[in-house]
């Protein structure tokens, strides 16, 4: 027997690996177990990133990073107070894995090798006397008056303190809610727009640098990136505008309008513009160059189609009628969206844990004292970009700093 505090750790996870080793280095008289239902351990780290796990993001101002977070936005501002990007940095300099940053603010092992997380995970872990059980599929969590009793499909763990990182495993979620927990409902946060309309057919792959693209008639927009795809739109706007909007669009059935404004511009702006092109170059064909540099050939001629303007015509041929008919389809293209596509190895969903039910200031559940949460288990989910790998670490690490004084 053993005269330390057992802690079990469910989940061998991002978010499980980090608080059961931040806890493990801060109080030695702690025993922490990670109980991790398959056969292998942080198999999310592995894929994200295109394999090379996008860690963090280059956001050091803990109110621009809540802003990264369609829920969780409130929650979070004062955990990274505690715990953010800068700390982050540091936690893995500290163990030999420098990070580094992309152009577009992502931030990624120097290796550019997911592998290399793991490894410091596991080394650190076994350094810090972590105990990792794997093939532990819990099937019941009980509290006792002191402690926890939990069972796996192989035998039973008493715990005095646990902590949670199951991700959004909705076969937890239930279990959960056994012990009175609320789930939100969990839907898909990261998706694409499937999309049939003849102005995208037959243009693949083309991309516009800063669209402006909105849903629910304006009540949820977003700028950015624009990918034209096989079966629709995606791109960084897209997927943004599919987090914000998660819940509101999956109780449309993912049946609703998408407006795009292709060049970010008001109206007027661009009414302006191509009446001046109508003035400068009369004889020149509408369609033979895109008069706008954000606005590749291929697709500008689909515009002008759209617009019902002929596309041999002349910049002297087209009327002011039909200027402000391609002003309106450049600024305000309607298109029927209908289903959704998950974004490439994205696990995303929003939902989780009624965030009402969390002490932020330990991580700690407000229904059921010595019983802890870490990740996506609680109904908080950041958008692509190392986003949702940061609420982990810093939800793992004041988890783990409320256990380890407790």
């Amino acid at each position: 027997m053993t005269d330390k505090t057992e802690v079990i750790v469910v989940g061998g996870g991002a978010a499980g690996f980090f608080a059961a080793i931040n806890m493990a280095e801060s109080n030695p008289d702690l025993h922490v177990t990670i109980l991790e239902k398959s056969s292998k351990v942080l198999q999310k780290v592995k894929v994200s990133g295109g394999g090379r796990c996008n860690v963090t993001h280059a956001c050091f101002d803990p109110k621009e990073l809540t802003g990264h977070y369609p829920r969780g936005q409130k929650e979070l501002l004062g955990p990274f107070h505690s715990f953010m990007t800068g700390d982050t940095i540091e936690w893995f300099e500290q163990r030999g894995v420098p990070l580094k940053v992309e152009d577009d603010m992502r931030m990624f092992p120097e290796s550019n090798d997911s592998q290399t997380i793991i490894d410091c995970f596991l080394s650190s872990a076994a350094a810090a006397g972590v105990t990792v059980m794997l093939n532990q599929n819990v099937t019941n969590i009980e509290k006792k008056e002191q402690y926890f009793v939990v069972e796996t499909k192989t035998g039973e763990f008493r715990a005095d303190q646990l902590l949670v990182a199951t991700g959004g495993n909705s076969r937890f979620w239930e279990l959960l809610e056994s012990l009175g927990h609320h789930i939100v409902k969990p839907v898909p946060s990261l998706f694409t727009f499937n999309i049939k309309d003849e102005l995208l057919e037959g243009i693949p792959g083309i991309s516009v640098p800063n669209a402006l693209v909105s849903v629910l008639d304006g009540l949820y927009e977003s700028s950015g990136p624009l990918l034209i795809t096989h079966w629709g739109i995606s791109g960084p706007a897209v997927l943004k505008l599919s987090s914000f909007a998660a819940r509101e669009l999956a109780d449309l059935n993912y049946d609703f309008r998408v407006t795009i404004n292709w060049l970010n511009l008001p109206f007027s702006e661009i009414l302006e513009q191509l009446r001046e092109l109508k003035k400068q170059t009369p004889k020149k064909i509408v369609t033979l160059k895109s008069p706008f540099a954000d606005i590749p050939r291929r697709l500008w001629e689909k515009l002008v189609v759209a617009s019902h303007i002929d596309k041999n015509q002349n910049w002297s041929d087209i009327s002011f009628k039909q200027l402000d008919q391609l002003s309106n389809t450049l600024s305000k293209t309607v298109l029927l969206s209908k289903g959704k596509t998950t974004f490439k190895e994205e696990f995303v969903t929003a939902g989780g844990i009624d965030l009402r039910e969390i002490n932020f200031k330990k991580f700690e559940s407000r229904l059921i004292p010595g019983l802890y949460f870490a990740g996506e288990v609680l109904n908080i989910d950041g958008l692509t970009g190392g986003f949702n790998f940061q609420n982990a670490w810093t939800g793992g690490y004041i988890a783990a700093r409320s256990i380890a004084e407790h």
